[in-house]
């Protein structure tokens, strides 16, 4: 019988040898698991509350994982505020939420300098606002002024906030997760283009299926309090630690220059498409590139493949374009408008 290669094995799946006598010896370490393994776990504590919405959950996922901001849309009671605290408790991140409201203020979000008499002396201390976290939760967000809504800007993009000329750095991971409803308009404020371009994915949550929300009523049936996750058995699978090892990870991942000329033409074609008034930026571009690399990753490739630009590409792209007024009285979409693109730019071989 001819000899089987001998695949090597990963050292999170090898078993911890026994000692010849059958005890185990006391001062063996725990079996290294890899950080991919710590990402892939979170999926199912976060399962044990959260029916459904794997893609959203992915996408969730990748984009801490490059640190990119995603912009949640969603009509109300589809879990959207509880599949982020559940992703927040299955990572260990610190977690703060905001419910952005019409007299919403930017030092509500920033933080303030505040006056602080002591012993007979005054002086000012600055007061963190809920900015200063690893996972912000930006609930309604399009509900609150622009003036609230740029607060933002420089948090997102640069990672620091500055009040009263003073820089201050924001802890990391720091990503922003900032839900919106699509049906509401009435007292709502859109997003500028230039804070769009700022969230890595925008992510829309649509209704279960019909056994997802039987299966939502059983576990409420059950007595599940999707406001205590403690009691629903959630608990951190992984930690800011992972992510940073997963981060290098994907920092090494190849992207051969036929896959960066790809990503450039579709980001081209859509600034030459008749049906948008704009096209993606060069950011756009960019942060392509880097959800396709964490694609990759998860998919358990050291490489990138046209397959992970095309399915990153609808999610990083359908905030950033802006459709003609006739394309849209007609019933277009920014999906539809790039589902033709992506039928049409050559994919390399």
């Amino acid at each position: 019988m001819p000899d089987r290669p001998i695949r090597p094995q990963r050292v999170a799946s090898s078993p911890i040898p026994s000692s010849p006598t059958g005890a185990e010896p006391p001062d063996l370490a725990p079996p290294v698991r890899s950080p991919r393994d710590a990402v892939l776990a979170v999926r199912a504590e976060v399962a044990k509350v959260v029916v459904g919405q794997e893609q959203v959950l992915t996408g969730l996922v990748a984009a801490l994982l490059v640190r990119g901001h995603v912009l949640l849309e969603g009509v109300p009671g589809v879990a959207k505020t509880l599949l982020v605290k559940t992703l927040a408790a299955a990572l260990d991140l610190d977690t703060r939420r905001v419910q952005f409201t019409p007299d919403l203020m930017p030092s509500d979000v920033l933080g303030q300098s505040i006056l602080e008499q002591r012993a007979g002396t005054a002086s000012f201390r600055f007061r963190e606002g809920p900015v200063f976290t690893n996972l912000l939760l930006a609930d309604e967000i399009n509900r609150t002024p622009p003036r609230t809504q740029a607060a933002l800007l420089e948090a997102m993009e640069e990672r620091q906030v500055s009040v009263e000329g003073a820089a201050r750095a924001l802890p990391d991971p720091f990503v922003v997760v900032a839900t919106q409803n699509p049906v509401e308009y009435e007292g709502t404020y859109p997003l500028p283009e230039a804070q769009l371009d700022r969230f890595l994915f925008k992510l829309v949550m649509a209704y279960p299926s019909a056994e997802q929300e039987q299966s939502v009523l059983a576990r409420h049936d059950r007595g599940l309090d999707p406001h205590d996750l403690v009691a629903a058995g959630v608990g951190p699978v992984a930690g800011p630690g992972d992510l940073r090892r997963a981060r290098s990870e994907i920092d090494t991942i190849r992207c051969e220059e036929q896959i960066l000329a790809y990503v450039v033409s579709l980001a081209r074609a859509t600034r030459e498409s008749p049906s948008l008034t704009l096209g993606v930026s060069p950011r756009g571009a960019t942060m392509l590139l880097h959800a396709a690399k964490a694609w990759a990753w998860l998919s358990g490739r050291d490489f990138v493949t046209p397959d992970e630009a095309k399915a990153m590409a609808r999610p990083t792209f359908r905030h950033r374009l802006v459709l003609r007024p006739e394309v849209e009285l007609e019933g277009g979409t920014a999906d539809g408008v790039l589902d033709g693109i992506l039928a049409t730019v050559p994919v390399p071989r």
